[in-house]
């Protein structure tokens, strides 16, 4: 009887062991699934917040560098087109100057803005070119032809000048307008005959507006040697030498 009640309690303490080993085992698996779980779900999360993260500020990232280029860019670019379109146009009210002929009606020309040449015309061995260009940036006026006198270079007294005759009926406009860049042309022959003139006549005395510049304006240039004036003619400011050539022709 002991004996088998011994092996009744052996046999119940077996199963109560076997009962508690699979009570473990079972909370152990339950333990490492959730474990396990819990890991893959951070993991997944971490990842997934990384990617999204990463993503987003990628996303961002470009998002603000393309859109924020592109926009500064953008207004730059307008910027710059706006700045140049207000200085090309503050130059060329500025620095374009006025050109009009009623300005120069009003506005007659300085000797400081004037440059002055006088040479032969090509062709002929009387004619001489007075040739008056406007250096300056505005349209000005001049009297309709220059002041001119012929005589010795070394005289003290020059009332005994030869003065040429200059076309008549004149009338019109105010003044000869010469544009800026441009210049005024007359002609004088101080021997349109070719006949025998006097031989002590050696220098032109120029005052290229005799109305509204004074006699301090005046310059000299030298006739070519041996000249001899006789009865010398002078034309109107033109804008070419052949028309110089025939409004002097028209004198007298």
């Amino acid at each position: 009887m002991r004996t088998l009640r011994t092996r009744k309690n052996t046999a119940a303490l077996g199963v109560v062991t076997a009962v508690l080993a699979l009570a473990l085992t079972a909370c152990n698996g339950d333990d490492g699934t959730q474990s396990a779980g819990t890991a893959d779900a951070g993991a997944s999360s971490s990842a997934s917040t990384g990617s999204e993260g990463t993503s987003k500020t990628e996303g961002a990232s470009k998002g603000t560098g393309s859109e924020g280029t592109s926009k500064t860019g953008g207004s730059a670019q307008n910027t710059g087109s706006s700045k140049e379109t207000g200085t090309s146009g503050g130059s060329a009210a500025s620095g374009g100057g006025n050109t009009s002929d009623s300005y120069a009606y009003k506005h007659p020309c300085k000797i400081g803005d004037l440059s002055i040449r006088v040479y032969p015309r090509e062709g002929s061995d009387t004619q001489q070119v007075i040739e008056v260009n406007n250096t300056g940036a505005n349209s000005c006026g001049l009297s309709y032809f220059p002041q001119v006198s012929l005589g010795a270079q070394n005289a003290s007294d020059h009332s005994g000048d030869i003065k040429p005759a200059v076309p008549g009926g004149l009338g019109g406009a105010p003044a000869y307008a010469v544009k800026p860049k441009t210049a005024a042309i007359a002609v004088l022959d101080f021997n349109p005959s070719g006949e025998n003139g006097v031989t002590w006549v050696n220098e032109m005395s120029v005052l290229v507006d005799g109305e509204n510049m004074s006699n301090a304006d005046t310059q000299n240039f030298p006739l070519p040697p041996g000249a001899k004036v006789d009865s010398p003619k002078l034309g109107l400011y033109q804008s070419t030498i052949a028309e110089a050539v025939s409004s002097m022709e028209s004198a007298g």
